[in-house]
């Protein structure tokens, strides 16, 4: 883990309603750079706006860098990358390659799944909501409810070098030195950002090679600390043993604990998997609620009156074992009101209970699925480990167009163009 670092601001973003304006306010306003990374990108209206938006950016001289995971956003037309690249926009899509399910049977289970935005080397977003129209309320009753925040201070720097980190040890060998030569003038360091408020912050990142469990070895650290309440709204709730123990052994020593998950999912599996550890949460004190009006999205918590949470880690066993996630995590007293005050009135206006008598017991083949669950659960992560790894690739868009032409026995200087 990094270490604590002060003087942020942070400014929480709920919704596609909040959070899309603003960011495209900010590219619209960039100067010198955008860089972009998200797991979903849609050729909608949300998707279309960005394209807008990112494409007058580079025409207008700022570099620009957008990076996609190549199985979240698989359907973007030739049309819509093409115009992106011809403005000067470098799109980057992590782990192309072959559709078959053979040769990417492995690799779905390893994603690019962190949302993240930084403008300027001076102010960056972070969070769980892709670029798609599901992220408003207008989409209908599958629109997802979801968090990022916009961040301001030197937090930004550590955010901003990550991100050009991660796009060095994407892009092939011979590249690298080059993006260092030509990229050296965009370097941020912490001292250079002026202190924008009163709140420390840490970004934590989880990948498969130094950082396996950092995010969960963190929400663990807290929860063992806490002493009043542990708040916990997480759309894919199926976490580790380690994690479902620190819970219990919390509520057992009389810490409010509140978990917020789906009652409505967007796939059923995740209801299913989130309620065998039901009895076993109830049991030893912990409050379940289940958001019924659509589909949560969100990946945020809060401990006590202080430290805080936002990012694209879910607590399951994807995000805590396979993927590629990002999260901020924050100690500032103001910031945990009000993620407190938004979750409660979820909780009040949105979520039903789930009650221990209105459970029954486990019985028969249920309780057969929650013990097999329980220790699948209890392994998966070591498990994890044996599952095939492959190093983080990105291609250029130029690169996957020359490829398809080449497959098509297409003249290749005709896509260069």
């Amino acid at each position: 883990m990094t270490d604590w670092m002060p003087g942020n601001r942070f400014h929480l973003l709920e919704n596609g309603e909040e959070f899309f304006p603003r960011v495209f306010e900010c590219i619209a306003q960039a100067e010198r750079e955008v860089l972009i990374e998200t797991f979903i990108l849609f050729e909608d209206k949300v998707g279309l706006r960005l394209h807008e938006v990112l494409v007058a950016a580079a025409r207008r001289g700022v570099q620009v860098d957008l990076t996609i995971d190549g199985w979240g956003s698989p359907n973007l037309s030739d049309e819509f990358l093409g115009s992106l690249t011809a403005a000067g926009v470098r799109v980057h899509v992590f782990d192309p390659g072959p559709r078959s399910l053979r040769l990417r049977v492995f690799k779905i289970l390893r994603r690019m799944h962190r949302k993240i935005v930084v403008i300027d080397g001076k102010l960056a977003f972070v969070g769980g909501i892709n670029y798609s129209a599901d992220h408003l309320a207008d989409y209908g009753p599958e629109a997802k409810q979801d968090y990022s925040v916009e961040i301001h201070g030197p937090i930004v720097a550590a955010i901003h070098r990550f991100t050009h980190t991660a796009l060095v040890q994407g892009l092939r060998h011979q590249r690298r030195r080059r993006w260092w030569r030509w990229r050296k003038h965009l370097r941020v360091e912490p001292d250079q950002l002026p202190h924008a408020g009163d709140a420390q912050a840490m970004f934590v990142v989880r990948d498969n090679v130094e950082h396996k469990d950092d995010i969960e070895r963190h929400y663990r650290t807290v929860i063992r600390s806490a002493r009043r309440r542990v708040v916990i709204a997480n759309a894919y709730f199926f976490p580790g043993y380690r994690l479902v123990r620190e819970l219990r052994l919390a509520a057992r020593r009389g810490v409010q604990v509140q978990l917020i998950l789906q009652g409505q999912p967007d796939m059923a599996i995740v209801k299913t998997a989130a309620s065998t550890l039901y009895h076993h949460l109830l049991k030893a004190g912990v409050r379940v609620f289940e958001y019924c009006d659509r589909p949560l999205h969100g990946k945020v918590a809060l401990v006590d009156d202080e430290w805080s949470t936002v990012g694209s880690s879910n607590l399951d066993p994807l995000s805590l074992a396979l993927n590629l996630e990002a999260n901020v995590f924050i100690r500032d007293r103001a910031f945990n009101a009000e993620l407190d005050a938004r979750l409660q009135r979820l909780v009040r206006d949105s979520c039903r209970e789930i009650e221990r008598e209105t459970l029954g017991k486990v019985r028969g083949l249920d309780l057969v699925r929650s013990y097999i669950a329980f220790h699948v659960m209890r392994k998966f992560a070591n498990w994890a480990e044996w599952l095939p790894r492959h190093a983080p690739l990105l291609k250029t868009q130029l690169d996957v167009r020359l490829a398809t032409a080449a497959a098509k026995d297409h003249p290749l200087d005709e896509v260069a163009q």
